[in-house]
């Protein structure tokens, strides 16, 4: 019951969502955006992460999504028409004045930005994102925050999926007017878990754990 409440909400905020999801890639699917950041960062990290992510949701829920990634600027005129923004990398991320200015518009508007730390953008990225809200921190979100059980339960948080400097997964974010618009992962790298098998040989359960999270956070981006 809870379950197809959820999606009956998701699907009329699909259709009221201010952004312009008709004109994405494939019309009447969630398209997830890659953002391509300035910097000199990897933005394009992990290739096959995000398609298998989308295929992963299209199965395990009623959302219906799209093949293939979109991959947009945030000065590009079709910014407005993805909900939601996915970036990551493990090298440096520079926002301009004019690039802060509209990234906070598009999340003050009902978007959403999910910020994925491969293992090197933290410093940069907290750097940037005071540009885009000078006036508000990126906070630790507890364990029993909504986003860890809106579809798959999580009790103890982020997974983790790589060591990097073995400290425990922490998620961030950022809140405007009550509502998370900023999600961000630290030490848990769900897009490794996400890529095909080949790429970084992980176990199963570290590949389902990252697919549910990941699924947890667009379940939630798109129905809050």
């Amino acid at each position: 019951m809870r379950e197809s409440f959820l999606y009956a909400v998701a699907a009329i905020a699909f259709i009221l969502c201010p952004f312009d999801v008709a004109s994405s890639m494939e019309p009447g699917k969630f398209t997830l955006a890659r953002l391509h950041y300035g910097g000199g960062g990897d933005w394009y990290a992990n290739p096959s992460s995000i398609p298998n992510l989308m295929k992963y949701i299209a199965e395990n829920s009623s959302i219906k999504t799209a093949k293939k990634e979109a991959r947009v600027k945030i000065s590009d005129e079709n910014l407005f028409r993805y909900p939601v923004l996915y970036m990551t990398g493990h090298g440096n991320v520079r926002f301009s004045d004019s690039e802060a200015l509209r990234l906070r518009q598009y999340l003050t508007s009902g978007g959403f930005l999910f910020a994925d730390d491969n293992y090197g953008m933290n410093i940069s990225f907290r750097r940037q994102m005071k540009k885009v809200f000078p006036d508000k921190d990126l906070v630790e979100l507890p364990f029993s925050h909504g986003i860890f059980d809106i579809h798959f339960r999580f009790p103890n948080g982020l997974p983790k999926i790589h060591e990097h400097d073995g400290k425990p997964p922490q998620a961030f974010g950022i809140f405007h007017e009550g509502r998370l618009v900023v999600f961000f992962t630290y030490e848990s790298d769900l897009g490794d878990g996400w890529e095909d098998k080949s790429v970084h040989n992980d176990p199963a359960e570290k590949r389902t754990a990252a697919l549910q999270m990941g699924t947890n956070v667009i379940v939630w981006a798109l129905t809050n």
